[in-house]
């Protein structure tokens, strides 16, 4: 009789390919994270497979749908560091997550079913504003490395509100300005503390930072109070001061300082009100404007750049194109007025005021009339659509049905089918079930004194009991 010899390495495809359909996509499927902490009774369950028990420790991979019951909660990280808090009676699918360190394709798609999370973003959002988002029925977040609450509301969140004894906070906007236009490269703003974030369109401006322009680069700010600023390539800009108060415009503050660059502005209700309160200062003058329009060129000795450069550097592009407006070559400040006038203060030099077509280049060697407009690459800002909701609110009720965000930090961009809502820090945005995005007056009480444990928080577990006895004996903010 004859026997066949066995060979082990025939039959590795096969086997491997049992093996490959008995764990069906979770072979494939990339490592998305574990579970931190959870309460309760969850689930994760992958495409094709059976629900796993959420539990600490429990691994987590791209498609698992998480789902928890009512009463129960969860938190989870994510391999960039991402961590949520996925709410009671909600239902989340990581449907696509792709990281590594250092990548620059890495990418986060999550859709929220139902219920809600609270989130802090990782290394995926801060790296690209596009990479990070989650989808819903009636609207898609743009995540742009934050802090932030999304929760899609039933008749369960007006309920909840309605047992909250207190007084829901205003809905307040603590940017002065947002970015309404972006081309070319890269724009940044850093804080006060020296915090550094990358901004797109629709990022907030705050009082104190400090933006700056890459080359090839050019934006435009919307404030608050309707003043406008083109921003050209490599350009530093600071907002220094900026108060405003619609029903109280006489005692706003707009006062920013231009550094290095070029910049055209249109100023708006602050200088109207009060245009005492209105200054753009450089390190070689001080304008003060009376309701107008004025472009600034400061290079040179005006942004602290060396006047004499080796043979071996060349002078920067932006220097060279103010070099080339004068007949001497010089450079420093350039001042030109195209609407209203503006006062401008240069040292000891008495005060000098410019009407519209007027204007001043300054200079260590003096100070020049000018009639001819410096060359900006930037539109005049009063050209510039602003989208309508960049800074409006409305009156919203806690009952509504629909998604609804809430920003502690960082920037959301809420788009639905035809809008889109971008949100900063402190403000809450909501899209109703038919598309309709809004800012509202007040924040939503079930958002603000929402007792669901954040998911940075050190003791999870205690932080749940002490909430839950705080429910039951009173209503207070966590």
């Amino acid at each position: 009789m004859l026997t066949k010899k066995f060979h082990p390495a025939k039959f590795l495809p096969v086997v491997l390919g049992i093996m490959a359909a008995c764990h069906g996509v979770e072979a494939l499927s990339q490592t998305a994270g574990e579970v931190e902490f959870s309460r309760g009774v969850g689930f994760a369950q992958a495409p094709g497979q059976v629900p796993r028990t959420l539990g600490k420790g429990l691994p987590l991979k791209e498609g698992d749908r998480l789902t928890t019951s009512d009463g129960s909660s969860a938190i989870i990280k994510l391999m960039d560091g991402t961590r949520m808090t996925v709410r009671p009676n909600s239902e989340i699918v990581l449907q696509q997550y792709q990281f590594k360190e250092n990548a620059d394709n890495n990418s986060m798609v999550m859709q929220l079913l139902r219920g809600g999370l609270r989130a802090v973003t990782g290394l995926i959002a801060k790296g690209s504003p596009n990479a990070a988002r989650i989808q819903t029925n009636t609207a898609t977040i743009g995540i742009r490395g934050t802090d932030f609450d999304a929760r899609i509301c039933a008749k369960d969140c007006g309920e909840e509100s309605a047992k909250i004894k207190e007084t829901s906070r205003p809905n307040s906007i603590q940017a002065s300005a947002r970015v309404v236009s972006l081309q070319g490269g890269q724009m940044s703003a850093m804080d006060s503390t020296g915090q550094k974030r990358m901004l797109v369109d629709g990022g907030s401006i705050y009082p104190g930072d400090l933006v700056e322009t890459t080359a090839n680069t050019k934006a435009v700010l919307a404030f608050r109070d309707e003043s406008r600023v083109t921003l050209a390539a490599t350009t530093r800009f600071r907002v220094d001061n900026f108060v405003y108060d619609d029903k109280n415009p006489t005692e706003g503050r707009f006062l920013v300082s231009l550094l290095r660059g070029s910049v055209r502005a249109l100023t708006g209700l602050i200088a109207k009100a009060n245009n005492r309160n209105v200054g753009f200062s450089t390190s070689t003058a001080t304008i003060g404007v009376r309701g107008t329009g004025l472009d600034l060129v400061c290079t040179g000795a005006c942004a602290v750049e060396p006047l004499a450069f080796d043979d071996s550097e060349p002078p920067s592009p932006l220097l060279q194109k103010v070099q080339s407006q004068t007949p001497s070559g010089d450079s420093g400040l350039a001042v030109f007025a195209w609407l209203g006038s503006i006062t401008v203060q240069s040292g000891q030099t008495a005060l000098q005021v410019l009407q519209a077509g007027q204007g001043l280049i300054i200079t260590p060697a003096g100070i020049r009339a000018v009639t001819i407009a410096p060359s900006i690459d930037g539109p005049r800002p009063d050209t510039v659509n602003v989208p309508s909701k960049l800074f409006s609110s409305q009156a919203v009720a806690d009952t509504q049905e629909g998604l609804f965000v809430v920003v502690r930090d960082g920037h959301i961009s809420v788009a639905s089918a035809g809008e889109v809502l971008n949100l900063g820090k402190g403000e809450t945005g909501v899209v109703g079930n038919n598309g309709q995005v809004s800012r509202p007056l007040e924040v939503p009480k079930f958002l603000q004194f929402d007792r669901i444990v954040l998911p940075n928080i050190n003791n999870p577990a205690g932080a749940s009991l002490i909430n839950e006895t705080r429910a039951r004996n009173a209503n207070q903010c966590t």
